[in-house]
């Protein structure tokens, strides 16, 4: 096997547990994982030392101050050994498993340590420390352990030893096989209670996804409910003040009709005029909640429609294989629509694009121009595109730089 396939399956996630027959690539699997519990097992030590060293800074820092500066030196130590076994672990696992700290860079040195005390992520980093320790290192060393002690009788066998050492190897040899079935399962156990440690199990994401739930739930019905009081103002104060009029000046003709004819003729053709007025006026706000073009020809067409009428060339290449559930057009179209707004009014570009495209998971639209960047996802617009895409589990990227240009990807899962 070529040293480019040994280098590219070293930070592969594991393929399997379970058992498999013999061959090139099941052996340098086992080789690779048995390498990396290796080294989750040498790591036994530093955790060891900083189990004691946090152990001996909380009565030294209460008492005698001293534990202080042990403590900040230990509790970072302990962060990047947890660093080392996150990123190794969801290697492992093939996901990632995030860092959940405090910012604390604006807190004052010497009082970090008293904020650490009260921090859950810094208790399970020592409680990862603790586990490395002992069953940790007790998982890692068996896959090390069940392969190196037949080779190693297995090479004093030919180096001319005594029939004691045939007969240890005799004894070790099944050990081969015990290390060729468990050390994926092994590796395995070792990274998932890592994650369930570090606070990443199914419990802990549940909880997550739950309080996001919550969150993007009360900033919808506060969007909702805006969106409703948009649509009611905009009807005040346009179609049904027109109509109100047409009501006055219909019946002012009705009064003139027999005195002056003239006069309630012109008053005819003035509410006429202001029907039509009113009835641009609804279109108006139908548009601003479902347009039609959109109900018709789909998110391609609408967002190609919309483009034609902005004063800066816009190229569209969206290719969707069929109609997306109409709640999630409706949000990426007055998402594409806020971003185009805003590339018009602010960006000072000549030129943008919308590019989009759908995997069978996720739909993903690009909109971008070369004007002169300085876009933040903070600003008013965007963070109304992203609480609008929330809802849906939506998610606004922004890369804006000083000088352009600016690319917002917005993402959103669903199917076709």
């Amino acid at each position: 096997m070529s040293d480019s396939l040994l280098m590219a399956e070293w930070d592969a996630p594991i393929r399997t547990v379970r058992p498999e027959p013999f061959s090139g690539q099941a052996l340098v699997e086992r080789l690779r994982l048995t390498g990396l519990s290796l080294g989750y097992a040498l790591m036994m030590a530093p955790a060891l030392v900083l189990v004691i060293l946090t152990v001996l800074s909380i009565p030294l820092g209460l008492v005698f101050g001293v534990g202080i500066g042990i403590a900040l030196g230990a509790v970072p130590a302990t962060a990047a050994l947890a660093g080392v076994h996150r990123r190794m672990s969801g290697m492992l696992l093939g996901e990632t498993i995030p860092e959940t700290y405090a910012d604390l860079s604006a807190r004052p040195v010497l009082s970090r340590p008293f904020r650490w005390l009260r921090e859950k992520a810094r208790w399970r980093d020592f409680a990862f420390c603790c586990f490395s320790a002992t069953g940790g290192f007790v998982l890692s060393v068996l896959p090390v352990a069940l392969l190196t002690v037949p080779l190693n009788w297995l090479i004093l066998s030919f180096a001319g030893i005594t029939w004691v050492v045939w007969l240890l190897l005799l004894l070790t040899g099944p050990l081969l096989l015990v290390w060729w079935v468990a050390t994926p399962g092994l590796v395995r156990a070792r990274a998932l209670a890592e994650r369930g440690i570090f606070g990443q199990g199914q419990v802990a994401a549940l909880a997550a996804r739950v309080e996001k739930v919550e969150s993007t739930r009360a900033e919808t019905l506060d969007h909702s409910a805006a969106e409703l009081r948009r649509i009611e103002r905009d009807l005040h104060d346009g179609a049904q003040a027109r109509i109100a009029a047409v009501g006055m000046s219909v019946g002012l003709a009705e009064k003139l009709m027999a005195t002056d004819p003239d006069a309630a003729a012109a008053l005819l053709r003035e509410a006429r005029e202001t029907t039509v007025s009113a009835l641009e006026d609804l279109r108006g706000v139908v548009r601003g909640i479902l347009p039609p073009v959109l109900a018709d020809r789909g998110l391609v067409g609408a967002v190609q429609a919309l483009t034609a009428g902005l004063p800066l060339p816009v190229t569209v290449a969206i290719e969707l294989p069929g109609r997306l559930p109409d709640p999630v057009e409706s949000a990426a179209y007055f998402a594409v629509a806020e971003c185009l707004a805003n590339a018009v009014k602010h960006s000072g570009a000549d030129r943008a694009f919308v590019r989009g495209s759908h995997n069978g998971q996720r739909l993903r639209i690009v909109v971008g121009d070369n004007g002169r960047g300085g876009a933040e996802a903070t600003g008013h617009g965007l963070a109304g595109v992203a609480t609008r895409l929330a809802a849906f589990d939506g998610t606004v990227a922004v890369e804006s730089p000083a000088g352009g240009p600016t690319l917002i990807t917005l993402e959103v899962p669903c199917r076709i």
